[in-house]
C-alpha cells in the first residue's frame, strides 16, 4: 500500500462491529469524532454468547444513551434448576449475594448481572451509533495495513482503503490486526474439553429456570439450558471429553439433548446459531503498537464463565474512548493515550484471573466479578492530595446517589468532567464542567473530586490546591 492514497479518511478506523468496536464509536461519535467502524462479515453477530450485562457495564451503557434499551430487552437470571435422572433436584444460585459493606459500593444497577443476548446487546448499539450519526460499513475484511507518524492507511479485501489517524483493533480473539501487527499472547488453555453452545427453540421446559444436568458418572459432561430474556430462544450449553466429535446439526443437537436430559430429540425445534469452542485464557503481550491499539478480545480471550469478556471488553472501549477524544481534539498531548494500557492491561490481567477461576470453581460468582471495584489507583492520570482519604480514593469509580434532589449519574452522564465538592465549602477555579456541591454524603467522604469522563475519579483534594494544573494537563478545560 505504499503511496496508495486512501480514497476514505477518518480520525478514527474502528475494526470490528461486536460490543467492543460498536460501544467505542458511540463514545467517540457523541463527542464529535469522525470515526468509521468496519465489519468483514456481512451483518452483526448473530448468537447469544456474551449474554451477561454486569453491573458496571449498565453504568457505561448509562452513560452511552442505552441502558434503558438494553432493560427493555433483557432480564435478571433465572434461578439454576438441578435435574437429575428426569426429576427436580433443588435450586442452584449462580450467583453470590451481596454485600452492603462490598468494597465498589452499591450500584443503581442491582448486584447481579442483566441477561440480554449478545446480537440484541449488538443491536442496540448500532442503533445508538446510527443515531449519532456513525456508521459500519459490512462486507469489509482488513488485508494489510502500513502506518508512519502521521497515520495508518488500510487496505481491504474489497473496496478502497481508508486512511486515518488512529486504529483500534477489536476484531476478536483471532484478530487479523494483531497478528498483522506481530503482538503475542501469552495465555493457558482454561479446559481441554470442547464445548458446544447454541442458539435453539425447545418445547418441554419451562422458562423460570436456568436448567443444570450435572455431569454423570460415565464421564458425559454436564448440559445447561438456559432460557435467554427478551426472546423465545434457550441457550443450550454442553460440555464434551476431549477428542470427541461435535456434531452441529440440527441433529446432533437434539442427540446430545435426548441422551443428557428427560427431552425428546423433536423438543429441539430449530438451532439458530451454534459455535464450538475449547475455554482458553490469553492476555496480549501489549495493547499498542504505534497508532494501532487493541481493545476486547482482540486483547484478552476469557472463559465465558464469571461474565467478564464482553464487560471488560466495553469497558476497555469506555477508557480508550475519551482519550482518543481529547488528543484529537488537541486538548491534551499525545502521551495521554499511553494511558490507556496503562491502566486496562493490569484490569484485563485480574478479570482472566477471576474468570479461571470462577470456571475452575474456585471462586464464585461474587464481588470481583460485577467490576464496581475495578479501579485507577495506581495510574498516572491519579492524583490523591488528601493525607486521608475517606471511603473514594482518587483511582475509584464515583458511586452514584441522589443527595439535596441532585442525582449524580445525571450530573456524570455525557462526555464531560465533572467537579464534585462534599462536606467543604473550598474555593474552586472556574473549570468549564459542571460542578455539584454537596453538603455531605457518606459514600465519598469529604473532599474535592474531578471526576474523568468514563466515571472515575481523577483527582481528589481537602482543598483545590493543584486541581487547575491537573485539569490542565487531562484535557479537561475544553
Amino acid at each position: 500500500m505504499t503511496d496508495v492514497l486512501a480514497d476514505v479518511r477518518t480520525d478514527v478506523l474502528v475494526v470490528g462491529a461486536g460490543p467492543t468496536g460498536l460501544a467505542l464509536a458511540v463514545d467517540l461519535a457523541r463527542r464529535g469524532v469522525d470515526a468509521v467502524v468496519v465489519e468483514r462479515s456481512e451483518s452483526l453477530f448473530p448468537g447469544s454468547r456474551g449474554k451477561g450485562v454486569q453491573p458496571r457495564t449498565m453504568e457505561v451503557f448509562d452513560d452511552l444513551g442505552v441502558v434503558d434499551a438494553i432493560r427493555a430487552a433483557g432480564g435478571p437470571y433465572p434461578v439454576g434448576m438441578i435435574w437429575q435422572d428426569g426429576r427436580r433436584a433443588g435450586e442452584h444460585r449462580m450467583f453470590d449475594p451481596a454485600e452492603e459493606t462490598e468494597e465498589g459500593g452499591v450500584s443503581p444497577y442491582g448486584a447481579e448481572p442483566w441477561m440480554v443476548p449478545q446480537w440484541r446487546t449488538q443491536e442496540i448499539l448500532s442503533a445508538r451509533l446510527t443515531e449519532l450519526g456513525g456508521r459500519v460499513e459490512f462486507g469489509r475484511e482488513v488485508v494489510g495495513f502500513e502506518q508512519d507518524t502521521e497515520g495508518v492507511t488500510v487496505g481491504f479485501a474489497a473496496g478502497a482503503p481508508v486512511r486515518a489517524r488512529y486504529v483500534v483493533a477489536a476484531d476478536g480473539g483471532r484478530s487479523t490486526v494483531r497478528r498483522a501487527l506481530g503482538i503475542g499472547m501469552t495465555g493457558e488453555t482454561v479446559d481441554p474439553n470442547p464445548i458446544l453452545v447454541a442458539d435453539v427453540r425447545i418445547t418441554g421446559l419451562d422458562r423460570d429456570n436456568w436448567h443444570v444436568f450435572p455431569p454423570r458418572a460415565d464421564g458425559t459432561g454436564f448440559l445447561a439450558i438456559c432460557p435467554l430474556a427478551g426472546t423465545e430462544d434457550f441457550q443450550l450449553v454442553a460440555q464434551f471429553l476431549d477428542g470427541d466429535h461435535l456434531d452441529l446439526s440440527l441433529e446432533g443437537i437434539r442427540k446430545v439433548a435426548a441422551a443428557r436430559t428427560h427431552l425428546a430429540p423433536e423438543d429441539v425445534t430449530e438451532v439458530r446459531w451454534v459455535s464450538d469452542f475449547r475455554p482458553r485464557a490469553a492476555l496480549a503481550d501489549s495493547f499498542r503498537s504505534g497508532r494501532v491499539f487493541l481493545a476486547g478480545d482482540a486483547a484478552h480471550v476469557h472463559s465465558p464463565a464469571g461474565g467478564q469478556g464482553l464487560n471488560t471488553s466495553v469497558q476497555d472501549a469506555y477508557n480508550l474512548g475519551w482519550k482518543l477524544g481529547v488528543v484529537l481534539r488537541g486538548d491534551a498531548p499525545e502521551h495521554l493515550l499511553a494511558t490507556y494500557e496503562e491502566e486496562r492491561r493490569p484490569i484485563a490481567a485480574r478479570m482472566l484471573g477471576i474468570s479461571t477461576g470462577v470456571h475452575r470453581g474456585e471462586i464464585g460468582r461474587g464481588e470481583a466479578t460485577r467490576q464496581l471495584s475495578v479501579g485507577y489507583r495506581d495510574s498516572s492520570l491519579t492524583v490523591e492530595t488528601r493525607p486521608a482519604p475517606g471511603p473514594v480514593h482518587a483511582g475509584d469509580r464515583a458511586p452514584d446517589g441522589t443527595v439535596d434532589g441532585v442525582r449524580l449519574f445525571d450530573t456524570f452522564r455525557g462526555p464531560h468532567w465533572t467537579l464534585l465538592t462534599v462536606g467543604t465549602a473550598t474555593s474552586l477555579p472556574p473549570l468549564p464542567v459542571p460542578t455539584v456541591r454537596l453538603l455531605s454524603y457518606e459514600a465519598y467522604g469529604t473532599g474535592v473530586f474531578l471526576v474523568r469522563p468514563d466515571g472515575y475519579v481523577g483527582w481528589a483534594g481537602a482543598t483545590a490546591e493543584g486541581l487547575r494544573e491537573y485539569a490542565v494537563g487531562v484535557g479537561a478545560l475544553n
